[in-house]
């Protein structure tokens, strides 16, 4: 019989905003990103700035950056628009063309349609081998429905082929499963009951003895229960076996695949933790991943990059802005650091 669980457990950011007492202001907000709706935002007076920044005898990159990181996505759109309108020329363009490097390419992902630039890095992900082939993952498992609708729609558009299609060519086996079921969207949503008789079943199926139909049931589980019920589910099966969910995963599956699932367990279990671990391995490379650092940054700055921010702290004692501090270095460094916003203390 269905139940209602007790009292959640509260995530670290719920207990950082309630010791600051801004548990009630969240669901105000709408967000715990860092990049919010500028109130006195002015469009006019931007594209004013944004031509001035590019048509004099020297590009003024900073403020470039300071216009584009203080604003939403929306209000950057507007500004593009807005820039055609009164100047006839593409703001885009006229950026790309007063850029190279990083910067521009920081540039054109605050400046075009998530959907789009989601799209791009989808197709780069399943086109390269190896280990990139996780920030395929990353997207379809991280975005909300009607984003991922929006980023499938701009794939097709942009590429003129299904995403389907690309990864049935470029991917197999269970990452190829896994990658297409995520696509479907077809995760349930959370009801507020708990089954907990289904997740006794699934716990068992995820049991069964390695071979092609296991795989299978891997796949459909972890990719359309809801992410409460297989938190329950990843708790009853340490109860049941001694071992967390993650050893079953390196044991049983490999390459591709292995990265494929450790990564959704990860997004399952703590989605800020997720992207906390990825910010600091791209921080830890002896370059940093200036790719991995935009992507996120970029796509978590009006959802949860408070969230992120506050699990990075807790697991490596070092704030994600110190640390973008020490690691990072060229043009696209000050954009970066206005993305995360604010030391944490």
């Amino acid at each position: 019989m269905a139940m209602s669980s007790g009292q959640p457990v509260p995530s670290l950011t719920q207990e950082i905003l309630g010791h600051l007492g801004l548990a009630s202001k969240t669901a105000a907000w709408g967000t715990l990103g860092t990049l919010r709706t500028c109130l006195n935002f002015s469009v006019d007076k931007d594209v004013q700035r944004l031509l001035r920044a590019i048509a004099g005898p020297g590009v003024d990159r900073s403020t470039i950056v300071d216009v584009l990181t203080n604003r939403s996505r929306e209000q950057r759109q507007l500004i593009s628009r807005t820039f055609q309108e009164r100047t006839q020329q593409d703001l885009l363009k006229s950026l790309q063309a007063a850029l190279s490097g990083d910067l521009e390419r920081l540039v054109v992902a605050l400046l075009q349609p998530a959907a789009q630039v989601d799209a791009r890095e989808l197709r780069t992900a399943l086109q390269v081998a190896g280990p990139a082939k996780d920030v395929a993952t990353e997207i379809l498992a991280t975005r909300a429905p009607a984003q991922l609708q929006e980023c499938l729609a701009a794939y097709k558009h942009d590429f003129q082929t299904e995403v389907e299609e690309d990864i049935k060519v470029e991917t197999s086996g269970v990452l190829r499963d896994l990658l297409l079921a995520l696509a479907k969207g077809s995760r349930e949503g959370y009801s507020g009951i708990i089954d907990y008789n289904l997740a006794e079943q699934d716990v068992q199926a995820l049991k069964q003895p390695a071979g092609p139909c296991s795989e299978g049931t891997w796949v459909i589980i972890l990719t359309q229960r809801n992410l409460e019920h297989l938190r329950r589910v990843f708790e009853l099966y340490r109860q049941r076996t001694g071992h967390e969910l993650e050893e079953a995963v390196q044991t049983r599956f490999h390459g591709d695949s292995q990265v494929a699932l450790l990564g959704l367990a990860s997004v399952i279990r703590n989605t800020a933790l997720y992207f906390a671990e990825k910010l600091h391995r791209a921080l830890q490379e002896p370059e940093p991943n200036y790719q991995a650092l935009m992507r996120i940054l970029i796509s978590r700055s009006e959802t949860d990059l408070l969230s992120i921010r506050a699990e990075f702290k807790k697991k490596f004692g070092k704030s994600l802005y110190s640390s973008l501090q020490d690691a990072v270095r060229g043009d696209c460094r000050s954009a970066l650091l206005a993305l995360c916003r604010a030391e944490d203390l």
